[in-house]
């Protein structure tokens, strides 16, 4: 891996004939990989090169996260969401897209986004409300990454729609946390998707926690891909910690879209071991016993003891891949320094690709209030 800014998302297989079927109905996860990276049905694994690349991505993103915290804590970075512990429901749902896909993030997915490839400067100089971060590369279909609560769902119905009235075979890909199916616009956009076969992934990630809310409070639901039975869409559940069974399924998903069958509802049971922010305080609202065991259930664990077993990774290459992925972001963050602080009036500038005549004029009134 020697490009990690570009680095190749793995091959989406044909899912007439890699995938092994299995019953999307179940409320026991969908899984490949056992915590202790062990793989009870080792031909259902996909290829060694799409194993390392998915480890590759996970690796990075973590990077990233454990980076943001000191970067927060020391003055340079805004308020951040961390994403630890869900790298393998973040790279193995945006590793089964194209740059010619849509994606809806959440404001937890900044793994996602990174894994699709929103450069890490401008990922950084969103986090830091710079406007050099408020707009994404025109080569990619990222939306911002969003803070209102399953808003995205119904916006993603609309992308895929697009793409599928204009003829394409891209798809459209949102993701909400557990909390956001319980929102209206969950439910309008599975049925909007659903009655109009929408090419559009929905990707709903269980981390326990609404906040401070878990799981188990705001819902008396404990399979919440069954809310897609309600709509006449397939739902799975999956082991979000299962990079390799979160790849597989989802990577079937988007086949399906292609080929114009429709919308499907993954719920990837993950789970989220830091804090709501970097500003929160998790230990007011959640005790030891209830993030006892998640630490042992780790994605990346997970994959790196499977690969040192198989031998697709070493600890030589495995410490050469941290070396890189560090020199990469120190690089970026190099970058991201040198953007020049924001004039007031740019907060108006990536609104509309043409302004209005009311932004005109709410530009022209900040200017004469600076006095420029």
């Amino acid at each position: 891996m020697t490009d990690l800014a570009s680095a190749p998302l793995p091959a989406v297989p044909d899912p007439a004939t890699d995938f092994p079927r299995h019953a999307p109905a179940t409320d026991i996860p969908f899984q490949l990989l056992a915590p202790d990276g062990t793989a009870p049905n080792p031909d259902a694994l996909p290829d060694p090169q799409t194993r390392l690349s998915l480890y590759q991505h996970m690796r990075r993103i973590r990077h990233f996260d454990e980076r943001g915290w000191v970067l927060y804590r020391t003055g340079r970075l805004g308020v951040f969401p961390p994403f630890k512990g869900m790298e393998g429901s973040q790279v193995g749902t945006a590793a089964a897209l194209t740059a010619d896909d849509w994606l809806f993030p959440t404001y937890r997915d900044t793994g996602a986004a990174l894994t699709l490839g929103l450069p890490i400067a401008r990922t950084l100089a969103y986090w830091r409300t710079s406007p050099h971060g408020w707009h994404m590369p025109e080569h990619l279909k990222v939306l911002p990454f969003y803070i209102p609560i399953a808003t995205q769902y119904p916006h993603a119905v609309g992308a895929a729609l697009a793409e599928q009235r204009k003829g394409t075979k891209n798809v459209a890909m949102a993701y909400i946390g557990d909390g956001g199916s319980s929102e209206g616009d969950f439910h309008e956009a599975l049925n909007f998707a659903g009655a109009l076969n929408a090419p559009c992934i929905f990707i709903l990630q269980n981390n326990g926690w609404a906040i401070s809310v878990p799981t188990r409070t705001q819902t008396r639901a404990v399979n919440l891909a069954r809310r897609a039975d309600g709509y006449g869409i397939p739902g799975v559940r999956v082991d979000g910690n299962d990079v390799l069974a979160t790849y597989q399924v989802t990577a079937e998903a988007v086949a399906r879209a292609r080929a114009g069958q429709g919308p499907t509802l993954i719920e990837t049971v993950t789970y989220r071991i830091a804090a709501h922010t970097v500003a929160d305080d998790p230990s007011r609202y959640r005790t030891d016993a209830d993030t006892a065991g998640w630490a042992e259930k780790d994605p990346i664990t997970r994959l790196r003891l499977h690969l040192l077993a198989e031998g697709i990774l070493t600890e030589e290459s495995d410490t050469a891949l941290l070396k890189e992925i560090a020199e990469e972001f120190e690089a970026a963050l190099n970058e991201a320094d040198t953007y020049p602080d924001p004039e007031p009036a740019e907060i108006l500038d990536h609104v509309f690709a043409e302004p209005t005549p009311q932004l005109v004029a709410q530009r022209a009134e900040i200017l004469r209030e600076v006095g420029e």
